[in-house]
């Protein structure tokens, strides 16, 4: 990192807004609700960047934003986020904020926090995937994201676990985001549990249900990082989102199914780690990446 950057996260409740410094210090941090009206957003982001700015006595900054859907080759757009945030596909932040902004995925931007700052510090090779309403995910190599051709790589959530299994919102059947993503729950659990948080409450009490539940979306998760170590060979596999706050719930039937599923050469296997960055990832990870790019 080269120079103090300021970071924006663009999430549909709320924009979360970093300052952080050159050396990955946290200077400045603050939360604003969305409240898209029409393209509202915008001049909020705006209004926090500005905030920042004269809190701190900015005056040379460089400036990354975080936010769902695909940029472009020169991660200055998003290019591709249809049926969410009206007015954000090809939007010229640059050109809205008189200053050279870069954007890019927020799944990547979270990897970037932990790349550069966080649980993958010093890690050439890593895969992140964001366990909530769906799964996000994002691919390091030799140090820097692997965005992949027209940017769409690392969209981990969207690999297929059973060709048989419905297709999900991208047309894939059987994804990893079915198997485990919250937006699936109430469908996975027969319309018993309404998100996971009250299913691994029925989990924790003993329930033989909610246990089939649960441990059947483990152990695909299981075969998807089995999967993706087979293919990347990752140093790493960085879990991150809402779903990791299970704890022990979650890493010990992990570990064992991927005890059962990956395959370990000279008894070598790909280290899981949590995220260190909660809900601050994305804007952390966009500030990181605007200071390396400038």
């Amino acid at each position: 990192m080269s120079k103090i950057a300021i970071g924006v996260d663009l999430g549909g409740t709320r924009i979360k807004t970093v300052a952080v410094d050159g050396h990955g210090g946290l200077l400045y941090q603050e939360y604003t609700p969305t409240n898209d009206g029409y393209e509202n957003w915008k001049q909020t982001i705006q209004g926090s960047i500005e905030q920042a700015k004269e809190k701190l006595g900015l005056s040379n900054f460089v400036v990354g934003i975080s936010a769902p859907g695909i940029p472009d080759q020169n991660n200055s757009v998003i290019e591709f986020m249809p049926g969410r945030l009206h007015g954000l596909e090809a939007f010229d932040w640059s050109n809205f904020l008189s200053r050279k902004t870069w954007v890019l995925n927020d799944a990547v931007a979270a990897l970037m926090a932990e790349s550069t700052l966080g649980s993958a510090k010093n890690r050439k090779n890593a895969v992140m995937l964001t366990l909530g309403t769906g799964v996000g995910g994002a691919i390091l190599i030799d140090g820097k994201p692997y965005q992949g051709n027209f940017q769409k790589a690392g969209h981990i959530g969207h690999i297929s676990l059973n060709c048989e299994d419905p297709a999900d919102i991208t047309g894939m059947p059987g994804s990893l985001e079915d198997a485990i993503g919250n937006c699936t729950i109430q469908k996975r659990s027969l319309g018993q549990y309404k998100d996971t948080h009250s299913l691994l409450e029925a989990y924790r009490a003993g329930d033989h249900f909610a246990k089939w539940v649960w441990l059947a979306s483990v152990r695909k998760l299981a075969i998807a990082i089995a999967s993706i170590s087979n293919m990347i060979s990752p140093e790493c596999v960085i879990l991150g989102g809402g779903i990791t706050e299970a704890g022990a719930d979650l890493a010990e039937p992990l570990e064992r199914f991927l005890s059962l599923y990956e395959w370990r050469p000279g008894g070598n296997k790909v280290e899981i780690v949590k995220a260190q960055f909660n809900d601050m990832a994305g804007a952390i990870g966009a500030a990181c990446f605007a200071s390396v790019q400038a």
